[in-house]
């Protein structure tokens, strides 16, 4: 365990040794057997957490501000739209001020190829730790929860094949940023990892190749597949969603005209029988209900995806009691 990491950004998991976040999983487990027995834990008392969207969200606001009263705390909600950053507050300004009222500054900004660039100029800026809710690179608390409820659902990742794999959707061209954090983390912990796209959904080069750099490291795999029924057999946990193909083109009509090609790929229970017989399926939510995946199967036996939204809550939990 690591017992010093106050004053740290988390911006990707990647920036946080393997023994960091085995602390950030120790202290997750912690607090949500806390909180199950009715344990007050109040160990951000009187601080406070700004949290700027640019972009809508449910869970993640959710549970922020659920973590912050929690912990004894407060979360500070800020609308980029209700804010004077349209009229001159830069990234300077937002990392120094809110820096210097608030213990704490969670961001989430999605705009492609503007919010991992924004979320590390304010971090730059601030005196606080800055904690990415999700940019257009990573979701760091998204992948830690997923993380946390593999451990849960199936023990030791080592050794378990994990389908990261894309799954076609209506309703808009969804960040990439899952997909990455998914694949970055998951071979830090030694699982056979599968990318599972079409080759207009590439993830970024670089990205990939710190995947492929954490399996050798780590005695795991990754391989990429560009069939979405292999990428299916035999895994033990499948981890199916939209995102856009943003690296083929930034321009989200064409994105949703090609991903339109890719109708036919949804996870259904025949699908889900091609898996381990005990397989999972996960999804960050909110899915394309029989789109993306049919009701039969994120309402049935296979679906922990109302148990990753709950891990949420608890590792979030974790990182803001460690870094604030």
């Amino acid at each position: 365990m690591q017992t010093y990491l106050h004053g740290r950004d988390m911006i990707t998991t990647q920036e946080w040794t393997k023994d960091e976040l085995n602390t950030v999983i120790d202290v997750a487990i912690d607090l949500k057997r806390r909180r199950a027995l009715g344990e007050l834990h109040p160990l951000l008392d009187d601080k406070v957490l700004a949290m700027l969207f640019f972009f809508s969200s449910t869970r993640t606001r959710a549970s922020f501000e659920a973590g912050m009263a929690q912990l004894g705390g407060h979360a500070m909600f800020l609308d980029s739209t209700a804010t004077q950053i349209g009229h001159g507050d830069t990234w300077k300004e937002i990392g120094d001020i809110l820096g210097r009222y608030d213990d704490g500054i969670a961001i989430r900004q999605v705009d492609w190829g503007i919010g991992n660039e924004y979320i590390r100029a304010v971090a730059n800026a601030s005196r606080v730790p800055v904690l990415n809710m999700q940019c257009d690179q990573y979701h760091p608390f998204q992948a830690l929860a997923d993380l946390l409820t593999v451990i849960e659902q199936k023990g030791d990742p080592r050794k378990l094949t994990i389908n990261v794999s894309y799954a076609y959707a209506s309703s808009y061209q969804k960040p990439i940023s899952v997909a990455q954090s998914e694949i970055l983390l998951m071979t830090r912990f030694g699982a056979n990892v599968r990318l599972t796209r079409p080759p207009e959904f590439k993830l970024q080069p670089e990205i990939v190749a710190q995947a492929q750099e954490n399996a050798k490291k780590y005695h795991g795999s990754f391989e990429i597949l560009e069939d979405f029924d292999e990428g299916m057999v035999g895994a033990d946990v499948v981890y199916a969603k939209s995102w856009g193909s943003m690296v083929t083109t930034s321009d989200h009509e064409e994105s949703a005209k090609i991903s339109e090609n890719y109708t036919d790929w949804i996870v259904d229970p025949r699908r889900m029988e091609m898996a381990d017989e005990d397989a999972i399926y996960m999804h960050p939510l909110p899915a394309d209900r029989n789109i993306e995946v049919t009701d039969s199967v994120i309402d049935g036996r296979w679906s922990r995806v109302f148990d990753q939204a709950e891990n949420r809550l608890h590792v979030q939990k974790a990182v803001m009691a460690l870094t604030m």
